[in-house]
């Protein structure tokens, strides 16, 4: 498999440390509000890599974690009148109601930063103790300068870095460049005990900490937004690398951003959008679908007219699906045909081709699109045995299984009143009674329910509302 690998700027083979197995940690979210159609992208983006992996044989421990602990979250709870600690607690719960409507598996371990305090504390003393970290006014602060491969990640040189910061009058810091490990507050503020005085940890060190406890020194992916390259993973390898002794991670994959009607998305221009606001317009399983029918890495617009097109996508595959169990129940027994096994061969190979070249997702729904034309065809054929039409729904389940889809709508069972009408309807216009026909799909559709024929056999579906 090939993919991108932030760390090189350019598409390499990805070899795991330990062949079989992928150790990989995705940067969470901070649980100070609902989540916006940003932070989805990667939620889903990342659930893909691991099913695919998953697919091909490899075990993943698939790590993302919580950031409980934050500026954002205090300010967020005064407004609320509710404790940082419930704040946290009420939003990593809204969270995963989000997660689970897009379909998002959870974590195979979730930590929160404030379960680790004590890692932190130590982590940050490992810094200290080896010269790269120094205390000062109640904060601790990270040399960046003693780091030889600051900048690696970003690309950026320490002579950019310099001429883009930002240095206060009273800066007790010995370099601009340094960068917070832990902040000193009040006893009053919610804070933890530390040989420096009260206080919280630096956004940067939470990471570093957990990574390591869960999945060791080095790991074999670490995965976030374009817009944590810098500062945010820069400096987790400063970090990780300086106390560790060894490469942090060896692979690094980030996903693009996400402009709204072709501008920035941005709270100051009104063109902010939760994800959960989105989805009670659309459905999750649209904003999931939009997350992965571009390649990850790419620039995406959000737009009206581009969830409309992925609904339409959706439904087309609904369609299919809806269409293949029809014509299984009624065709005749068989055989599946040479021809038949090379194209659900060739769609599942295309596919895998696909998500193997830097997980393109986009050619993976081509492939997907290419069986459903496939699979329609032979559904219309009367002649098509049950076997070759149930070989290629388990290929079409297969693949989209991988990539999260076909799992907001189900079949709800058809009350025996509206199968009784539809059976009498079906024998009226055997009897060319139309009239009484029309008559009882009238009292069907009064039931909630539309009914037609198609050739895999009477059509019975709940009115949509």
């Amino acid at each position: 498999m090939q993919i991108f690998n932030t760390l090189t700027n350019r598409k390499e083979t990805f070899s795991p440390i330990e062949p079989g197995k992928v150790r990989m940690y995705v940067c969470g979210p901070t649980v100070y509000n609902y989540i916006h159609i940003g932070n989805a992208r990667p939620v889903c983006v990342f659930d893909v890599f691991r099913r695919f992996l998953e697919y091909r044989g490899i075990e993943v421990t698939f790590v993302q974690n919580y950031t409980d602990v934050n500026d954002k979250i205090i300010r967020q709870s005064r407004e609320e009148g509710l404790t940082p600690e419930e704040t946290a607690e009420k939003y990593i719960a809204e969270y995963e109601k989000d997660a689970k409507g897009l379909n998002v598996r959870p974590a195979d371990v979730q930590p929160r930063v404030s379960q680790y305090m004590d890692k932190i504390i130590a982590f940050i003393q490992t810094l200290m103790d080896k010269g790269y970290a120094y205390a000062a006014g109640g904060d601790v602060y990270y040399r960046t300068r003693k780091f030889s491969g600051y900048g690696k990640l970003s690309g950026q040189s320490l002579d950019d870095l310099i001429a883009g910061a930002r240095v206060e009058v009273n800066d007790i810091k010995e370099d601009p460049l340094d960068f917070a490990l832990w902040k000193g507050c009040s006893e009053a503020e919610q804070h933890w005990d530390s040989p420096w005085g009260p206080g919280r940890p630096g956004w940067h060190i939470e990471c570093s900490a957990m990574a390591k406890d869960t999945l060791g020194d080095t790991i074999d992916l670490h995965c976030g937004g374009h817009d944590l390259i810098f500062p945010h993973h820069e400096n987790e390898i400063a970090q990780s690398e300086a106390a560790n002794g060894v490469p942090f991670s060896h692979y690094w994959m980030h996903n693009g951003h996400i402009n709204v009607d072709n501008r920035k998305m941005s709270k100051s221009l009104g063109n902010f959008f939760l994800t959960r606001d989105a989805a009670a317009q659309y459905g999750y399983e649209t904003i999931r679908y939009l997350m992965i029918q571009a390649q990850y890495r790419a620039p995406m617009n959000y737009s009206a007219e581009l969830l409309e097109a992925c609904k339409a996508s959706l439904d087309r595959l609904y369609e299919c699906r809806d269409t293949l169990r029809r014509a299984i129940a009624n065709a005749p027994a068989g055989s599946i045909t040479p021809e038949a096994q090379a194209a659900f061969d060739k769609a599942r190979e295309d596919f895998i081709a696909a998500l193997e070249d830097d997980l393109n997702t986009a050619d993976g729904l081509t492939a997907v699109f290419s069986l459903v034309r496939v699979l329609n065809g032979m559904a219309a054929d009367p002649a098509v045995s049950r076997e070759q039409l149930e070989a290629g729904a388990n290929v079409f389940a297969e693949l989209t299984g991988v990539l999260g889809l076909l799992y907001e709508r189900t079949e709800d069972a058809v009350p025996q009143e509206v199968l009784a009408l539809a059976e009498r309807r079906a024998q009226a216009r055997r009897n060319k009674d139309f009239a009484e026909a029309d008559r009882l799909r009238d009292e069907i559709a009064a039931l909630g329910y539309t009914v037609r024929e198609t050739r895999q056999g009477t059509e019975i579906r709940k009115t949509a509302t």
